[in-house]
């Protein structure tokens, strides 16, 4: 482990679950409440009302004032394909091929999800089935601002590309006319169609309803700030959703045999994203976690984004005693993280116990970080709890599912005989005799 002579201990909160106050600190450290800012909900209103009604001329305008910039026409914030091709030649060729490499871990591993359409014939000939399309074109949002994300680039684009989806629309904020040429490599390697260097609630507008240069896509993915989740949140319906993202959280159980200064980098790894990120230790080795603490003190001081961290853990960080292993994951499932690592002994054991987390990574040597860039599996998770109902973006978010209903002569006559009488019991008279006329004998219920 690595030693300094710190005498202030990194600030981050400490629980224990034998304490009477335990569940309600811990509810009040875990809390987030993504409508509670009604200001940036009433700004959203006003800058989606204005996109709808004017247009390529809002975009600029919110795009001058939020960003920065002197754009005169949309011509300014457009980059097309050969702009990313001469972006992606242009980066050194490490970059390209760590690009490249993540971009086909990440393919491999979503061409697994990939549904198919099937059908099934019933004895009087009757066929059912179900038919999947892929979503004809999809708006990628990619944040811009404190860092930029070509990871997110991989992980929104290519499960997208996997699913068939014609058109990859992808927006990004380019604050001061600054734009990572690394975001627009991935963008190149992913298949993206074209890009609009436009951010904030006004893109989330351009693409839910379109605009002179900008189509209306049929679905917004892609994490943002707090304007960019109440844009999507206004304008669901309009046009299908991934999901509202909160902070980014890990949750790490580890039962006290792992380097204390691995498990306390994995910490920072999220901590590091913004002062809103959560980041948590569960053990029931309190040597273990006073081991930790001292590491985050230790190697707080290395640390580029050493201000974000320090403010995010103090936050929402938070260090928890169990009493044993069952409790670890009693706790962790009613936390219900984006990330989680399972940092013991024989993780595959914990596994079947797990029931709510967005991605669980197994093992001491497997990182959150690595699952972040090059994996496999998708990062884009659900937050603040959402994974007791929800999943990582797929291509299966990129598919929909058609009903497929053929009926034979015989097969219409026995279910319009069912469908008779169901659609009488609900006073569906037309719904009934509909089902009647293709009865065979007649129509016995009029």
């Amino acid at each position: 482990m690595t030693t300094h002579d710190n005498t202030t201990l990194c600030d981050i909160s400490r629980l224990a679950t034998d304490r009477d106050n335990f569940a309600q600190s811990l509810d009040n450290l875990i809390a987030w409440d993504a409508d509670s800012n009604r200001a940036v909900e009433t700004v959203v209103r006003d800058i989606i009302d204005n996109v709808r009604a004017s247009g390529d001329t809002a975009v600029l305008d919110y795009t001058n004032r939020f960003d920065q910039r002197s754009c005169t026409q949309m011509a300014d914030v457009m980059i097309g394909a050969q702009q990313m091709q001469d972006a992606l030649q242009s980066i050194d060729s490490a970059t390209r091929d760590a690009l490249v490499q993540a971009a086909q871990r990440i393919e491999h591993y979503h061409r697994h999800q990939l549904q198919t359409s099937w059908q099934y014939s019933e004895s009087d000939g009757t066929q059912l089935g179900q038919q999947i399309t892929a979503i004809e074109r999809v708006g990628i949002y990619v944040p811009g601002g404190k860092a930029s994300y070509p990871s997110s680039v991989l992980m929104n684009a290519i499960p997208a590309q996997v699913a068939g989806v014609n058109e990859i629309v992808m927006v990004v904020p380019a604050p001061r006319n600054e734009l990572s040429p690394v975001v627009l490599a991935a963008a190149a390697v992913a298949g993206v169609n074209r890009v609009y260097t436009v951010g904030g609630a006004q893109a989330i507008a351009a693409l839910a309803y379109g605009t002179q240069s900008i189509p209306k896509v049929d679905k917004i993915v892609g994490p943002g700030n707090s304007y960019v989740a109440s844009a999507k949140r206004a304008v669901f319906g309009a046009v299908g959703l991934d999901m509202v993202a909160g902070p980014s959280e890990i949750l790490v159980i580890c039962d006290g045999k792992t380097d204390p200064d691995w498990i306390a980098m994995d910490l920072f790894s999220q901590a590091e994203h913004d002062e809103e990120a959560q980041s948590i230790l569960i053990s029931w080795d309190a040597d273990f976690l006073d081991a930790v603490h001292q590491s985050m003190t230790n190697l707080l001081p290395t640390m580029e984004r050493e201000a974000i961290i320090t403010q995010s853990l103090a936050n929402r960080g938070v260090l928890i005693q169990v009493t044993d292993a069952e409790e670890a994951v009693v706790v962790a499932n009613r936390i219900a993280p984006e990330h989680l690592e399972l940092s013991v002994e024989d993780p595959q054991t914990w596994l079947p116990k797990i029931r709510h987390a967005g991605a669980i990574f197994m093992g001491r040597h497997t990182a959150e970080a690595l699952g972040d860039y090059c994996a496999g599996p998708n990062h884009v998770l659900p937050t603040s709890a959402t994974s007791r109902f929800s999943s990582p973006l797929g291509v299966y978010d990129f598919q929909k599912r058609s009903s497929i209903v053929y009926c034979s002569p015989q097969g219409a006559s026995d279910l319009g005989q069912l469908a008779s009488v169901l659609a009488r019991g609900e006073s569906l008279t037309a719904h009934a005799r509909s089902a009647e006329y293709r009865i065979k004998d007649g129509h016995p219920n009029e």
